[in-house]
């Protein structure tokens, strides 16, 4: 769940560029009304993002295991120093903060989707399930862009 820096993209080869999204890393586990969201390190962010627990819960089917980011954003651009304060111990801290400066998650993959585990499948088969399943979604749920032309990507 860790990204690679590289020098430059490569030049041959069949690839699907995405942005790097510069927030938390989380899988979200839908299971009927159950949501969990959770951390690269295994842990419940569902305390510290209230605001999206009802959004996916509608938007997400009943049973889905996706890959995303959470971030904030704020005048046009992602805030990163915004997005850390939401990691607070306090409750009430909290509750203000999903209010003021609200998370959004951006999604780019899907592991699993109803009872069809799809981690061996390839990645251009999930990302086209992915965008037919958030083909409806609307804020704060959002699909990463993704493209193959590499000017696009470097761009």
């Amino acid at each position: 769940m860790l990204a690679k820096r590289v020098a430059e993209l490569p030049r041959t080869g069949a690839w699907i560029f995405e942005p790097k999204w510069d927030g938390f890393r989380a899988l979200i586990f839908s299971d009927g009304d159950e949501i969990l969201i959770q951390s690269r390190d295994e842990k419940s962010l569902n305390r510290y993002f209230p605001e999206l627990i009802e959004p996916l819960r509608s938007q997400l089917p009943a049973r889905c295991v996706l890959d995303g980011e959470i971030v904030v954003a704020q005048n046009g651009a992602l805030d990163f120093d915004a997005l850390q304060l939401r990691i607070h111990p306090a409750e009430s801290r909290v509750k203000l903060l999903s209010k003021e400066t609200p998370a959004s998650i951006v999604f780019f993959d899907i592991l699993s989707a109803g009872d069809r585990d799809l981690r061996g499948t390839a990645f251009e088969e999930r990302r086209s399930i992915l965008e037919n399943l958030l083909s409806a979604a609307k804020a704060p749920i959002h699909l990463t862009p993704a493209t193959r032309e590499t000017a696009v990507a470097a761009d």
